[in-house]
């Protein structure tokens, strides 16, 4: 499936956070996961072809059902990404403690 929306764009929606929190500890149906919300099964059910189409979900067909998973490979492109800049901040937040001990009370 060709992605069609830019990663970020689509954790930034907190349905859709919610969602990739409740599956990364298991495989779940959309009805399954759409029971953990108060929207309809309609709404969950396009947030997951959001997540979907970034790749962030795979689907696995088991029988009848479609059951949703995180892409740990997808996950870890995010990080990837992430840690140079945590690393920065951690740097200044590093030279900041330094400096605040410096200082006298």
């Amino acid at each position: 499936m060709e992605t069609r929306r830019d990663v970020f764009q689509a954790i930034a929606d907190p349905t859709r956070r919610a969602i990739i929190t409740i599956i990364a500890t298991q495989a779940m149906t959309p009805g399954a996961i759409a029971q953990n919300f108060n929207s309809s099964r309609q709404t969950i059910s396009k947030h997951i072809q959001v997540l979907t189409e970034c790749q962030l979900l795979e689907q696995e067909q088991n029988g009848r059902e479609i059951y949703y998973h995180l892409n740990p490979a997808k996950f870890k492109d995010i990080a990837d990404f992430i840690e140079p800049f945590r690393q920065m901040w951690d740097d200044r937040f590093n030279k900041l403690e330094a400096l605040m001990k410096q200082q006298k009370p």
